[in-house]
């Protein structure tokens, strides 16, 4: 998140207006404007966190460019947060902006009730580089015959979505791997997916034949996991819901800025 070019200037004279006798009571700065440093351009920050005041509107403005916009895709109140206090402050940031989260009418409409699993889990193994070890899961019943496969790195929990159609050869995901996962992270040591066992051994072998390799990869199928990938997918889906609410068109448009978003 980067500060737009013409927000100093305004931040500047809303903190000037703020300042003054008559209004300084409002602010409820609880004596933290002596801890104010002035920058160059002349606005206060907190440890160069610029210092956002009532007046001018501009905690609202920024709250609905980090909450709604392309950019943001609705995150909830703590990653919100955490984005935001890098970069300003404000008193009582971190419940004003809960509150503002949780007016959000796109959000109250996309969230799914969370539900604890049922009987305990099987822990994998912990994977010890990033996309040694992943889980790959597909959502189906986005559109048509389209899917997305979800494919999760079980060490960073970064994801990728890579569009394609139920009707899809071996050959063609096999494809698809290579060019959306093999060419950046390499190849993986190990896939837990609750997946069909029979897809994700056809895929390992379909995998094997592409690369010209005999390597002992292993393949696994557990119906108990760490559930990574269906937190991912869930999320996957409440923010797609979100940017068709938002932002309409298909869902496929904003698949990108989604993956960009949950790295």
């Amino acid at each position: 998140m980067t500060i737009h070019p013409k927000l100093p200037s305004q931040i500047l004279k809303a903190q000037t207006e703020a300042l003054k006798e008559e209004n300084v009571k409002a602010e409820n700065l609880r004596g933290m404007d002596k801890a104010f440093e002035i920058r160059p351009d002349g606005t206060r920050c907190i440890k160069n966190r610029s210092w956002l005041p009532l007046f001018g509107n501009l905690r609202d403005l920024i709250m609905h460019e980090s909450h709604k916009s392309k950019y943001s895709i609705h995150p909830g109140s703590d990653k919100m947060y955490q984005d935001l206090k890098k970069l300003y402050w404000w008193p009582n940031m971190k419940a004003i902006i809960a509150e503002y989260v949780g007016k959000c009418l796109t959000c109250s409409r996309v969230k799914a009730e969370c539900q604890k699993p049922s009987g305990l889990l099987v822990q994998p193994e912990i994977p010890m580089w990033k996309w040694e070890r992943i889980t790959m899961e597909t959502l189906t019943g986005t559109s048509g015959h389209d899917t997305i496969w979800v494919i999760v790195d079980r060490l960073t929990k970064s994801a990728h979505f890579i569009h394609n159609r139920e009707t899809d050869s071996m050959e063609t995901l096999t494809s698809l791997y290579i060019k959306e996962i093999v060419s950046r992270h390499g190849v993986p040591i190990s896939i837990i997916s609750d997946c069909d066992s029979h897809f994700t051994s056809r895929f390992w072998q379909s995998l094997q034949k592409a690369l010209g390799t005999q390597l002992d990869m292993s393949t696994a199928y557990h119906p108990e996991t760490d559930g990574q990938s269906e937190r991912t997918i869930q999320t996957l889906e409440d923010m797609l819901r979100a940017c068709v609410i938002d932002f309409g068109k298909g869902w496929e448009k904003h698949l990108p800025l989604v993956e960009f978003f949950l790295q």
